[in-house]
């Protein structure tokens, strides 16, 4: 996996997975991206795989686009899409796409 640096530093955006690669936010390229930040970037390489990448992008979209009708609020609508929930929540673990279920992102959904 690959990390580009080509968000613009302006952006609130930190990083982004765009199968094959993570791409980040030009702020971060003197550091780095963190660890955790690339594990989250990770699970959503993986959730991309199961869903064959192009479904992953429509769902997302079209996730987002109904909690964004239903909460008005752009990054409540972003926080509970299942797929960000799943990163989210284990973002933190070491070794959680070794043990992970496929498939995993639809306990998150509500």
């Amino acid at each position: 996996m690959k990390v580009y640096y080509i968000i613009p530093a302006s952006s609130r955006i930190q990083a982004m997975a765009l199968w094959p690669f993570v791409i980040a936010n030009i702020a971060l390229k003197d550091r780095g991206v963190s660890t955790q930040l690339l594990r989250h970037e990770k699970i959503h390489l993986r959730q991309q795989l199961e869903l064959l990448i192009l479904p992953f992008y429509v769902w997302y979209l079209s996730e987002w686009l109904v909690r964004w009708c239903i909460y008005r609020d752009r990054t409540r609508a972003y926080r509970t899409i299942c797929f960000e929930q799943e990163a989210y929540t284990h973002d933190v673990q070491k070794n959680y796409l070794k043990v992970r279920r496929g498939w995993s992102f639809l306990r998150y959904l509500k």
